[in-house]
């Protein structure tokens, strides 16, 4: 919780042997939240989950995107961290992660969005009112490290997706995937998604097309740094898909409501990479009823931040740990 070694409270409290007595555990777990070092959880499981420290390694092109510079991307990282922070410090549903109508922003990144009223460079709390715009999956940092630099990508940001958000990873790439092609044919501009069409008609590649670029194609309005656009190269933006079960997803909006829809995937994957966290060990198929009992004791309690990280810490992964198994010894021989 605070990425630190214990204070003096919690190993007196272990040296007396009482920690595990009279709801000490608990209340240990409580008060280390409520203190500020425990932002350390944001800085590093948060920021880990999400894939933000790309963020300092994307190079946006600057001729495609002159707004882009440090001063913005230090806004975006900021508005990520500082909403997440809330979400945590206010013990709210871990669902607002997905739809909250409020986000963190300076007039820099409020003129990015679109959004007026807001001044100055300090971060201030913003009710947002555009239905497009509404927790992680439409802020600038998380848009800006799922695409490339010069374009969005679908593919990029449906394996995010699938890999952070909905826990159903891909297989990786065969060998000697050709390049999407350039977005010129003739004299006609053609858009990310009829490009990707055309990529598809590779049997090869469409088996995993078909499961990464619907959810991807879902947030083609946001480009690739995460701005607001109706319109690329002059081709109106299609932000429509259909996923491999058939549910039709209308916009970022519509996406945003899928995921709500499909909560418990969403939960069991934040559980997943939390317990993995915290253990310090990738989550094994031994710890699977583990998991599926935490996402059960998070539905109970409105699936706000506090209880969940109570209930891992008092899990059974969390509190016992594997050893080695002992080397068998050779059998005793049996006199004939």
């Amino acid at each position: 919780l605070w990425s630190s070694t214990p204070d003096d409270e919690l190993l007196r409290l272990a040296h007396d042997g009482v920690l595990r007595k009279n709801g000490n555990l608990d209340a240990q777990v409580r008060r280390l939240l409520k203190d500020p070092r425990s932002s350390s959880l944001i800085d590093n499981f948060a920021m880990q989950w999400l894939q933000l420290r790309n963020l300092r390694l994307s190079s946006p092109d600057l001729k495609q995107f002159p707004d882009y510079n440090d001063a913005l991307r230090t806004a975006m990282e900021t508005e990520t961290r500082l909403f997440l922070e809330a979400v945590l410090r206010e013990d709210r549903s871990l669902l607002e992660l997905l739809d909250a109508n409020f986000t963190f922003l300076n007039e820099r990144l409020a003129k990015h969005y679109g959004i007026s009223g807001v001044q100055g460079e300090e971060f201030q709390r913003v009710t947002l009112t555009n239905p497009e715009r509404g927790g992680l999956l439409t802020q600038a940092s998380i848009l800006t490290v799922t695409s490339y630099a010069t374009r969005t990508s679908p593919v990029v940001r449906g394996k995010w997706l699938l890999e952070n958000v909905l826990g159903a990873p891909p297989p990786p790439p065969p060998p000697n995937v050709p390049a999407l092609k350039d977005n010129t044919q003739g004299d006609r501009a053609l858009s990310v998604r009829e490009r990707m069409e055309q990529h598809r008609a590779n049997p090869v590649c469409a088996t995993c097309h078909s499961r990464m670029d619907p959810l991807g194609f879902a947030l083609e309005n946001f480009d690739a740094i995460g701005k607001w656009r109706d319109r690329e190269d002059g081709v109106p933006i299609d932000a429509t898909s259909t996923l491999v079960d058939g549910t039709q997803v209308l916009g970022p909006a519509g996406f945003r409501q899928m995921l709500l829809d499909r909560k418990d995937q969403f939960i069991g994957t934040l559980v997943e990479k939390l317990l993995a966290y915290a253990m310090a060990r990738q989550v094994e198929y031994y710890d699977q009823p583990t998991v599926r009992q935490l996402v059960r004791d998070a539905a109970k309690t409105s699936y706000k931040w506090e209880p969940l990280i109570l209930s891992i810490v008092n899990s059974p992964p969390f509190q016992l740990r594997r050893v080695p198994a002992k080397p068998a010894t050779a059998a005793t021989p049996v006199a004939q």
